[in-house]
Parts: C-alpha cells; sequence; structure tokens
C-alpha cells in the first residue's frame, strides 16, 4: 500500500514482488558460474549444470515479475481501478454494492474461493468500459477459480452446458446485446453471479494483504470513501 499518494490508495500484488530482486541475483548467479568454468579447466559438473538451471529459471522469473504493474489496485474516492498486465479494468464508486469471500455451501461444507468477491450495480456500465484483451486475460486466468465452484454444484455429473463454454453472444436483463469476448466476459459474469452472488473476483495473487481484510476494506470504502481514503494515507 502506498502511502505518499495523497489521492489514491494502492495495493501492490504478490506475484509482482521482488522482481528485480529474483532477476539481478539470478543473472549474478549465472555469469559467476559461467566465468568459473571459463578459468577453470575440466568439464562441468552435475552441481554446476544444475545452479546454471536454477539461475536461468530465477532470470525468467524474475523477468516475468518485472512486467507486472507496480501496482494491482488503485482506490480513489471515485472508482476502483484493478491493473493489469494487459490492461484494466475500472468500477465507478456508485456501481460497486458490496464486497465479500464467495463460497459455495454442500451440504454440511462450504468451499471458499482464496478471491475476493465484487457486486455490482450496473454490469452494463461495467462492461461498457472494459477492453476485450484484458478480458480474455481475465477468463483464462480466473476459470480456475470458476471451475471450483462449478464443480461443487455439478458432483453428479449434470452441469449446463453454458457454466463450461461461455458463449459468444450474450443479451443483459437491460436488452444490451454483446458478442465476442466481451459477451464470454459478460455470460462468465452471469454465471459467477448465480452461483456466488458476485460479479467479479480479484484473486489473492493480485493482493498484497489477506482476502478477507481487503474486502473489509472495500466495504469501508463504500460507504465513506473520503473518510476512508482518508484515514488509509494518514490524513
Amino acid at each position: 500500500m502506498d502511502n505518499q499518494d495523497k489521492q489514491n490508495v494502492k495495493y501492490r500484488a504478490q506475484g509482482a514482488r521482488n522482481g528485480m530482486e529474483v532477476l539481478i541475483t539470478g543473472a549474478i548467479g549465472l555469469i559467476f558460474i559461467m566465468g568459473f568454468n571459463l578459468l577453470r579447466p575440466g568439464e562441468i559438473s552435475i552441481i554446476e549444470i544444475f545452479l546454471v538451471s536454477v539461475c536461468i529459471v530465477a532470470v525468467f522469473v524474475g523477468f516475468l515479475k518485472t512486467q507486472e504493474p507496480f501496482y494491482s489496485l488503485m482506490l480513489s474516492e471515485s472508482s476502483l481501478v484493478y491493473k493489469h498486465k494487459y490492461g484494466y479494468w475500472s468500477l465507478a464508486h456508485h456501481n460497486f454494492h458490496h464486497s465479500g469471500i464467495p463460497k459455495v455451501e454442500d451440504g454440511f461444507e462450504y468451499l471458499e474461493l482464496n478471491a475476493v468477491g465484487v457486486k455490482v450495480n450496473d454490469i452494463d456500465e461495467f462492461l461498457a468500459n472494459i477492453a476485450p484483451r484484458i478480458a480474455g486475460k481475465l477468463l483464462i486466468e480466473q476459470r480456475h477459480l470458476f471451475m471450483q465452484v462449478v464443480q461443487k454444484h455439478c458432483k453428479n455429473g449434470n452441469c449446463p452446458s453454458e457454466w463450461l463454454i461461455e458463449d459468444t453472444q450474450h443479451t443483459s436483463q437491460n436488452g444490451i446485446s454483446y458478442n465476442g469476448l466481451i459477451a464470454m466476459f459478460a455470460n462468465r459474469t452471469k454465471h459467477l453471479q448465480q452461483l456466488t452472488g458476485y460479479d467479479l473476483l480479484l484473486p489473492a495473487s493480485v493482493l498484497d494483504t489477506d482476502i478477507w481484510g481487503f474486502s473489509a476494506n472495500l466495504n469501508k470504502w463504500k460507504r465513506e470513501p473520503s473518510q476512508f481514503i482518508a484515514s488509509e494515507l494518514g490524513d
């Protein structure tokens, strides 16, 4: 979270942390091992091959981490913004209903998703401002979370086909028609809402805090946005 910006409360993603450190450590290790072997006579050992492999993996992982946005979530008085390396989506304060941890009951047991669920007041307003590119990426990245919910509802194997494959056509309750990736994303939000009561998911991996705490913060922000921002930024 950033306390320097007087307009936004910012959160970093777990997966984006220490990217440069990992990349530099891997690169230094790789250079050291390769230099050592150039100066030392004889063949490279199995241990050295293993260490080189580890360093290469570290460089690759570090590089991927550095491609993620420095901040993944931003809260201002007027909106919640989720930033992704393929784009972003924005939800206006007036369009945010509430948040919570999605869970699916199964008899005496229930499944709790490792994510924060967001209930939207007007999904058409949200869909009008999301780009197809990030919609498509989120469909893929969050499919495992959605399938956890589906599996709880389909233990007998009789799953509706529309839960398993999102249609490329969608007509909202307001009569607005969508096609392509936006329609697929709209269908996912519809099915997610039917199964959990939430339209959008923010996986734990995009947060640098626990999902329960962040969900509570979102609900505080909903009730008193200016007061919440001021308190988080130390005004």
